[in-house]
């Protein structure tokens, strides 16, 4: 018997990218989209694409992405992004998949990222494995870790997971300003909690490796030893400002560490 398949996703102000997102995922039995308060046409788009909206303040992404999951009603969960798309591939791989009883329980599925305008195929970034079909009730997404959460899938519990072959693309980071943007919000939310946690480079040693020496090792890593210069002057671009992003992240908790400001000064707003 056919599997019936939910779509869960969360959004906010996603009027631009939505369109491509739900068109590839149309024929699934379910969609539901929990926004956080859009004042563009995110609601007017995923209603007509037949999604069942509600609204809910975000509180985290681990945390908004739960409240979706918690709202379907379908067999089988695809947990998307709104600038996230199947391609026509991944869409026939699917619904084959589900078209009898599937021998795993979740299945990860490569995920093809656009990065300064070029689809990044080196450097760590691909096939770049995402946990996001799975048995409802089987998986969670962690909570409390910022724009990092993943879906938790205990394989004691529910079994083995299993690989989809066809890319899913994820419209990233499509220019400069975005991809400055992003970093910059998503390492003022992830210094906050190494702040609380006291992951906060007060010594020496522990500043040197974080701010200094980890986003070096990291650059050179992935742009040499992974490849990244395979995917030119954008790769070359990716692999620095990534750097800086952690780099970023360790000086920003040192920072609220010290006791200089509230955080009212890196929270990216």
């Amino acid at each position: 018997m056919r599997q019936t398949l939910s779509v869960a996703m969360i959004a906010m102000n996603e009027e631009a990218n939505l369109p491509r997102t739900l068109e590839s995922v149309k024929w699934a039995d379910e969609i539901i989209l929990v926004d956080s308060g859009s004042r563009d046409r995110t609601l007017e788009i995923a209603e007509s694409y037949g999604a069942k909206t509600s609204h809910h303040a975000f509180d985290g992404h681990g945390e908004q992405k739960n409240v979706a999951l918690d709202l379907c009603t379908q067999d089988w969960i695809l947990l998307l992004d709104a600038d996230e798309e199947l391609t026509p591939e991944l869409q026939k791989e699917v619904q084959r998949t589900l078209a009898a009883e599937p021998p795993f329980t979740a299945y990860w599925i490569p995920r093809l990222n656009l990065i300064l305008g070029r689809w990044m195929r080196h450097g760590g970034f691909y096939p770049d494995h995402k946990l996001r079909l799975f048995k409802r009730g089987t998986a969670r997404l962690s909570e409390g870790v910022g724009p990092h959460s993943t879906p938790q899938h205990d394989e004691h519990q529910w079994g083995h997971k299993g690989t989809l072959k066809c890319d899913m693309l994820h419209y990233a980071y499509p220019n400069l300003a975005v991809y400055l943007e992003h970093m910059n919000r998503y390492s003022s939310e992830i210094a906050m909690l190494l702040a609380a946690r006291n992951r906060n480079s007060r010594s020496l040693l522990a500043f040197v490796w974080n701010a200094v020496l980890n986003p070096v090792a990291t650059f050179f890593y992935n742009y040499i030893f992974r490849l990244g210069f395979l995917d030119g002057r954008e790769g070359l671009l990716l692999h620095i400002n990534h750097s800086v992003y952690i780099h970023w992240k360790f000086i920003k908790a040192w920072w609220i560490s010290r006791g200089r400001d509230q955080g009212s000064e890196i929270r990216g707003q």
